[in-house]
């Protein structure tokens, strides 16, 4: 029994012949992968007497010496094809050699170096290269492809020779398959990452129906069932699915044709370029679409030059406008310190002095980090497999293609790694595979825009015979936090300016009818008009006001609803549906809470009304203005009690409701200004605060109401003088009632009374001469009158 039997390799896998003397025959079970380099073309060894598959050469290893010793890398770098990652991928490996070899803590002992091919992204010509650096000295201790159709041919193969992958730029879901892939790893995230947050964007946006158009690859592929199955998961339906292997321009015309509208496309960079030549030619792009793609492209891709397809660079860039792209994050946004001493920016721009082009037209310069930190995850996994942080390790120069046990332990290094690279923190899953974040981008006017959205398309329902969706709101003001204030505000500032503006006319109307309009007995109340009482009814209802809102608001306070109305179609954009909806500052009985509101302020409404029309025909000159005031009251009231009913049943119909309201406010507020202060404002310009009482009151107006209020004031003086002489009259015949009733008196004990005369006459004394002081009725009457 293998005493490595836990490791990878332990699946029953068949494993590859030995070399030397009674070397098992090939078997027909081999896997599919040896198979395929047959196929390639590459002529297997035969002896001349048994047809045993030769092996490469067991290497002897190199005699130790104070040198340090190398240690050999095998990388397939696609520098063209469908995906020219190695453009930048290659000089970021070499950048990172330099720099782990340039350490003295890593790999003391060992010198990394570099065997490179160009794959050109294609299985066929990575299957011929294998062979190279398989069977071609000197051993190399690992291997790294690029491309995920390359890293699925030397992932399957790789395990045959007990040697490790590790991909910078493979994404396909499948190479997550363990049981297929036992020693495969990768820096790059698996392309079923982006799914998360496209389906995310899908629920955020209302989207149930989208399109999908794919070129024939496993990568792609087995990215687009991944997809398929979340969005079933999320009630949403895939409703049409396009793929092509070379010209999609049939699967393109499918799209126009089934009226596709979000559309998410899976291809390589140079077939990217051929899908929006023909999806400019069907005019399948701008406001009325929403197409995804990938995120790995170059920055400028659809500016490259390529004879395989026949459409301009302006074309080209007005059919990409819009588009939104969902790639993993690889460079570190935090920009601190990794593992080499260097931060992701200026990794940048090291890299960058290293390119022969700009890096916006180098492929491959967005996942550089990713293959920066392969060299390092590697590094770091040789040297604690050698033992160079401080444990006993193997001697790296005894690896070869049959030494399982260095194989297993670079497995564990390996699959244990974690560190802060160029890229972020790499860490591996159990399936090998890198766990990043996502980032969403959308290219706006040929910049690509991170953080932000600008989606030329609106709200869009589904794909199939459907049409954007724009919500049209009319705010009310009520939102979370500062706004919330500002709605409640609304409602306060309304309730309290009525009381204030409305309660300072009721209370001096009321006033005036209380002190006006007494009984004699109650004459005293005339000299009780003091400022303060006004003062403390305005007061009064004010604080009715604040009680009753607070009440309102504890008890059961305004929140935010929306009422939804149904759609309309715009005569001028027949790709449009509007779905209005009306935004209400309410709560849960607002009713009842309006009922009580508008209860108490219909009464006072009604009472400054009557209590107006009773003093109408007080005159006074304390009071000159208590007519103007009525009249303010009954346009304010009259207005009140129309707007009021006329909005609760136009509250449905916003602009109509807003302007009713604002025209009843601002009218009845500029009606009471003029009905109240113009006559003020003009007898103070036509007469003068410098006149005196008596000049003012000789003038004579050619208003009414100031002819009168000077008839009022000269009645009111003359009634004072008479009432005045009326007194002093009664005084003087109250004295002489009292000195006849004395003499009368005094008389009646001088003179007894004699026995009365039958002829009914008096006598009178002939000496006595008639009383001047007697008091007849003809003379008391005189002098009362």
């Amino acid at each position: 029994m293998s005493p490595l039997s836990s490791s990878p390799f332990s699946s029953g896998y068949p494993r590859p012949p030995t070399m030397g003397p009674g070397a098992p025959s090939p078997r027909v079970g081999w896997p599919l992968t040896l198979l395929v380099v047959m196929a390639a073309g590459v002529a297997p060894v035969w002896t001349s007497n048994s047809p045993h598959l030769l092996r490469p050469h067991p290497r002897v290893p190199p005699h130790p010496s104070s040198e340090r010793r190398a240690v050999y890398i095998g990388a397939l770098f696609p520098m063209s094809g469908g995906w020219p990652g190695g453009q930048a991928c290659q000089p970021a490996v070499e950048m990172a050699l330099e720099d782990v070899n340039s350490r003295r803590d890593i790999l003391p002992d060992y010198e990394l170096k570099l065997i490179h091919h160009d794959s050109k992204c294609d299985p066929g010509q990575a299957t011929k290269y294998l062979y190279e650096l398989l069977y071609n000295d000197p051993i190399k201790i690992i291997l790294m492809p690029g491309c995920s159709s390359v890293s699925t041919l030397v992932a399957e193969a790789a395990r045959m020779w007990n040697l490790i992958v590790l991909s910078y730029g493979s994404s396909s879901p499948a190479l997550s398959n363990r049981q297929r892939f036992p020693t495969f790893f990768r820096t790059h995230p698996s392309a079923t990452l982006h799914n998360p947050t496209r389906v995310k964007l899908f629920e955020k946006w209302g989207w149930k129906k989208i399109a999908t158009i794919q070129q024939t690859t496993e990568v792609f592929t087995s990215t687009l069932d991944d997809l398929e199955e979340r969005v079933k998961e999320a009630g949403i339906e895939i409703t049409f699915r396009q793929s092509f292997f070379s010209d999609p321009a049939v699967p393109v015309k499918n799209l126009k044709r089934q009226d596709a509208r979000i559309i998410v496309g899976l291809f390589y960079e140079t077939e990217a370029r051929k899908v929006f030549c023909e999806v400019y030619k069907e005019r399948l792009f701008g406001k009325k679409y929403v197409w995804f793609l990938i995120g790995w492209y170059a920055d400028n891709w659809f500016k490259t030059y390529d004879p395989s397809i026949n459409c301009t660079v302006d074309e080209m860039t007005e059919a990409v406008e819009g588009h939104i792209t969902t790639e993993i994050v690889m460079l570190n946004p935090a920009n601190t310190r990794s593992i080499s001493n260097m931060t992701s920016q200026e990794f940048v721009e090291k890299l960058t002095k290293r390119l022969k082009r700009h890096p916006e037209e180098t492929g491959g310069f967005q996942e550089a980090p990713l293959a920066y930190d392969a060299i390092w995850a590697l590094a770091l996994a040789l040297n604690k497999t050698s033992g160079g942080g401080g444990h006993s390790g193997v001697r790296l120069e005894d690896f070869n293609y049959n030494n399982q046990t260095i194989t297993d332990q670079i497995y564990r290094a390996m699959n244990s790694s974690s560190f802060e690279g160029v890229s972020g923190h790499v860490v591996f899953d159990a399936s090998g595979s890198r766990m990043a974040w996502t980032l969403i981008e959308q290219l706006q006017d040929l910049l690509c825009i991170q953080n932000k959205r600008k989606w030329t398309s609106a709200m869009v329902e589904g794909v199939a015979a459907t049409r954007r969706l724009a919500t049209m709101t009319a705010p009310r003001m009520i939102f979370p936090g500062p706004k919330q204030i500002s709605g409640l505000a609304r409602l306060w500032l309304l309730g309290l300016g009525f009381s204030l503006g409305y309660g300072s006319m009721f209370t001096k109307i009321w006033w005036v009818h209380t002190v006006f309009t007494k009984k004699e007995e109650k004459k005293e109340w005339r000299k009780t008009l003091e400022p303060w009482k006004l003062y403390s009814t305005v007061g009064l209802l004010v604080g009715m006001d604040v009680l009753t809102l607070a009440i309102w608001q504890i008890v059961d306070p305004l929140h935010r609803t929306i009422e939804t109305f149904a759609k309309e179609e715009p005569k001028e954009d027949i790709d449009v549906s509007i779905l209005p909806q009306l935004e209400h500052c309410s709560s849960k009985k607002m009713n009842t809470w309006l009922g009580i509101f508008y209860g108490y302020k219909g009464l006072l409404l009604l009472l400054g009304i009557f209590l107006a029309y009773e003093t109408k025909s007080v005159s006074t000159e304390k009071i000159n203005d208590h007519r103007a005031v009525g009249m303010a009251i009954y346009n304010v009231a009259v207005l009140c009690l129309i707007t009021a009913p006329v909005t609760m049943i136009l509250s449905s119909q916003q602009d109509a409701a807003f302007a009713f309201a604002s025209l009843a406010i601002v009218f009845s507020s500029y009606i009471t200004l003029v009905v109240l202060f113009v006559p003020k404002m003009r007898r103070l310009i036509t007469r003068g605060e410098w006149q005196s009482e008596a000049q003012d009151t000789m003038k004579t107006g050619s208003s009414t109401n100031n002819n009168e209020e000077e008839k009022s004031r000269l009645l009111e003086k003359e009634n004072r003088e008479l009432e005045k002489i009326i007194a002093e009259k009664e005084e003087r015949v109250s004295e002489l009632r009292h000195q006849l009733q004395s003499r009368q008196q005094l008389r009646s004990r001088r003179h007894p009374p004699t026995p009365p005369d039958p002829s009914g006459v008096l006598p009178r004394g002939p000496s006595e001469p008639p009383d001047r002081l007697s008091c007849d009725g003809s003379r008391v009457h005189l002098l009362y009158k």
